[in-house]
């Protein structure tokens, strides 16, 4: 199976309350055929690094 890994973004409310309290009206998550996975990142670069990891996981052959 070809597994798909994107970065997404969210918006306003569909940022988690902690990182709203701190200021943040944006943040990138990664999805794995089309689940979230792991945490919210601050950082488009973040969500890109982690993304990087899970595609090399999946090659590998770990099963999402």
């Amino acid at each position: 199976m070809n597994s798909q890994v994107n970065v997404a973004v969210m918006i306003g409310s569909g940022v988690p309350t902690g990182m709203q309290i701190q200021g943040k009206r944006v943040c990138w998550v990664v999805l794995v055929n089309g689940e979230r996975r792991g945490t919210a990142f601050a950082t488009r670069g973040e969500a890109l690094e982690c993304q990087a990891a899970w595609r090399e996981l999946l090659q590998r052959g770990y099963a999402a």
